[in-house]
C-alpha cells in the first residue's frame, strides 16, 4: 500500500516513452528557446489490472540533470522493479532522488497514481487561475499581446528578464504601461543575472503592479540571491534550488524572500509536494506552484495538489503550449483558468500518445 492510498498488487508491466510535443509558438527562456517539449511518459500496470501514469520533462540547461541520464535512471529502476510491490519500488527510487530528480519524481508519481493517491481525487469542481507569459520583445508589439491575454481572461503575466539590465528595465516598463494596472506581473530571470546585474536590476525596477522577482542568480549561489533580495524593490521568489524541506527552510531565513515556488517534477512526488507547499507557509512565505514546461499530465497533477493551498495564479500552464493534448477528455481551460469538474479522473488517449511517441521501451515482469 502506498501512503494514503489503496492496496495494490505487484507490478506486472511498464511502458516508458519519450514524447515529441511541438509547440504552438516558441517558448523563450533566458537559457533556451523551446520549439517542442520532450517529456518522459511512464505507464504502469499491476497484477490486478490497476494502472497509473505520470511524466516529467527534463529541461536542458535548467540543472545538471540530462535527458540521457534521466532515461538511464528510469530504465535501471524499471528493470529492477519486476516482482516488487509499488511501495517497495517507491522507497527504492526516492532513496536515489538526488541522482536524477525529474526521473525519480516521474516514477514516484506514477506509483502514487497507481496506488490511488487521494491528492488526485477531485470531490468538488475547482477553478484555478493561471498566468500567461509575455513573449514579445518588440516594445511596439507589447500592447497587442497584453490585450490578447487580457481578452482570454489572464490577470497575471510572467515577464522573462536576465539578458541585459537596461533592455530588461525598458521592456518591463513598457509592459507595465500596457497593462495599466489591469493585471499583476511576475518577473523571472531564470538564474541569468550575475550578482552585480541582479542588484542593479532589482534596485532599479519600478515596483508598480509587480508581485515578485524570481530567481535572479544561479541556483547554487544563495549568497548572491540573498544580496539581490535585500536590494530589491519587490519581494524575491526562489525556484530552481527548492527541492527539499531543508531548501524551503533555508529560503525562509533570507530577508526579502517572500515567495517560494515548487514544481512537482523536482520534488519527489505528490505527497512530498503537498508537504513542501505547507512548509513554505510555515516558514513565512507564500507558495507558488507550477511548471511552465509541463505537459497536460504533469499540470493536471499539479492542479490537483494546488487545491485548497494555492491562492495565487498557478504556473502549471505548460499544457497550453503544445499543439496536442494527451487526455481522451482534455483538461478544460477557459477565462484564464483551468477548470476541474467534480470527479475528474483523466484517461490517456492511446492513439494520440502513440502518434506523439518518439521512443519507447517496454518492461514485462
Amino acid at each position: 500500500m502506498l501512503s494514503g492510498g489503496a492496496p495494490v498488487s505487484r507490478l506486472k508491466k511498464a511502458v516508458l516513452r519519450r514524447l515529441d510535443l511541438p509547440l504552438v509558438r516558441p517558448y523563450r527562456l533566458s537559457y533556451r528557446t523551446f520549439e517542442r517539449f520532450e517529456p518522459f511518459l511512464l505507464e504502469l500496470e499491476d497484477e490486478e489490472g490497476n494502472s497509473g501514469f505520470a511524466d516529467g520533462h527534463v529541461s536542458p540547461g535548467s540543472s545538471s540533470e540530462t535527458r540521457e541520464g534521466a532515461w538511464g535512471f528510469l530504465d535501471r529502476h524499471l528493470r529492477a522493479a519486476g516482482g516488487r510491490e509499488p511501495a517497495e519500488a517507491l522507497e527504492q527510487v526516492l532513496s536515489e532522488f538526488e541522482q536524477s530528480k525529474v526521473a525519480a519524481t516521474t516514477l514516484a508519481t506514477a506509483l502514487e497514481h497507481l496506488g490511488r493517491q487521494p491528492l488526485l481525487d477531485v470531490p468538488d469542481a475547482v477553478t484555478l487561475p493561471l498566468l500567461a507569459p509575455i513573449n514579445q520583445t518588440d516594445l511596439d508589439q507589447i500592447p497587442a499581446e497584453v490585450e490578447d491575454w487580457l481578452a482570454q481572461g489572464f490577470r497575471t503575466f510572467k515577464v522573462k528578464v536576465g539578458k541585459d539590465v537596461a533592455a530588461d528595465l525598458a521592456r518591463v516598463a513598457a509592459i507595465q504601461a500596457a497593462v495599466a494596472g489591469r493585471a499583476t506581473l511576475r518577473l523571472d530571470a531564470n538564474r541569468a543575472f550575475d550578482r552585480d546585474q541582479g542588484l542593479r536590476f532589482a534596485a532599479s525596477v519600478d515596483p508598480a503592479g509587480i508581485e515578485l522577482f524570481e530567481q535572479p542568480c544561479a541556483a547554487e549561489d544563495w549568497e548572491a540571491n540573498a544580496a539581490v533580495a535585500a536590494a530589491s524593490t519587490v519581494p524575491l521568489m526562489l525556484d530552481e534550488p527548492i527541492c527539499t524541506l531543508a531548501d524551503i527552510a533555508r529560503a525562509g531565513s533570507i530577508p526579502g524572500v517572500g515567495f517560494c515556488k515548487l514544481k512537482l517534477k523536482r520534488f519527489g512526488g505528490l505527497q512530498r509536494l503537498r508537504d513542501g507547499l505547507e512548509a513554505v507557509r510555515r516558514h513565512g512565505m507564500e507558495p507558488v506552484l507550477g511548471d511552465g514546461l509541463g505537459s497536460e499530465i504533469h499540470n493536471w497533477m499539479e492542479a490537483c495538489v494546488a487545491r485548497g493551498i494555492i491562492d495565487n495564479a498557478g504556473e502549471f500552464n505548460g499544457f497550453l503550449k503544445p499543439r496536442d493534448r494527451l487526455f481522451a477528455e482534455p483538461m478544460e481551460f477557459r477565462d484564464g483558468a483551468v477548470h476541474l469538474p467534480a470527479g475528474f479522473s483523466p484517461r490517456l488517449d492511446p492513439a494520440q500518445v502513440e502518434r506523439l511517441t518518439a521512443e519507447r521501451r517496454d518492461y514485462v515482469y
